[in-house]
């Protein structure tokens, strides 16, 4: 199973039910939601980081996003991050899959449906205002592998502080410092090389 971003949540998810088909978990650039909740709790660079959320979850947020062609979407993309992958006919394919409103809507509505909180920056949230979740339900029971790009501004690296915690057949770090939140893209060789190894040792 694989996954980059919300693709990484749904992975975590599948994961979390142990069918035992899976035999392996790669993820790009994506998040296990205790580690994740946990650094938005603390008031600090994640929970910063992670304002956008809450500015997703309000209504007609999507169609500020979708108006002009896409254009504040993909703005919203190339914020502080390297965009040099993103060519006009890339770009295409983007906004042939985001299509129209009703579309982007459902997109949007991942982060009005996700449990997680997202506070004020500077303001930590108390452990018992949080979502419980049960450790033994989100340990992932197979090898696992994250692919990350240290330059993220949106997932920052203490995101995944801990994570080892919740992976009971092991857990593999590959990072890369030049590469950002679009490491699949820009680094398509190098992520695909990682996946095919990790798959064919874990076969």
């Amino acid at each position: 199973v694989i996954g980059h971003d919300w693709g990484a949540s749904v992975a975590y998810a599948t994961v979390f039910s142990r069918d035992p088909r899976i035999a392996s978990l790669t993820i790009a650039n994506g998040v296990h939601p205790v580690p994740f909740q946990r650094a938005i709790a603390t008031g600090g660079a994640q929970c910063e980081a992670s304002q956008y959320m809450n500015w997703l979850r309000k209504p007609g947020s999507e169609d500020v996003l979708a108006a002009n062609g896409f254009e504040k979407l993909a703005s919203f993309f190339a914020e502080g991050m390297d965009m040099s992958w993103m060519t006009p006919d890339v770009l295409k394919v983007y906004q042939a899959a985001w299509r129209d409103v009703d579309t982007l809507r459902c997109m949007i509505n991942w982060y009005r449906a996700t449990p997680l909180i997202v506070g004020e920056p500077g303001k930590p949230i108390p452990k018992d205002q949080l979502p419980e979740i049960l450790s033994d339900v989100v340990t992932v029971g197979v090898p696992h592998q994250l692919i990350w790009g240290n330059n993220d501004n949106a997932l920052l690296p203490e995101s995944t502080d801990v994570l080892e915690t919740y992976c009971s057949a092991g857990l593999v770090r590959h990072e890369f410092d030049d590469a950002d939140h679009w490491i699949c893209h820009q680094k398509p060789d190098e992520v695909a090389d990682l996946i095919r190894n990790f798959i064919l040792e874990h076969d």
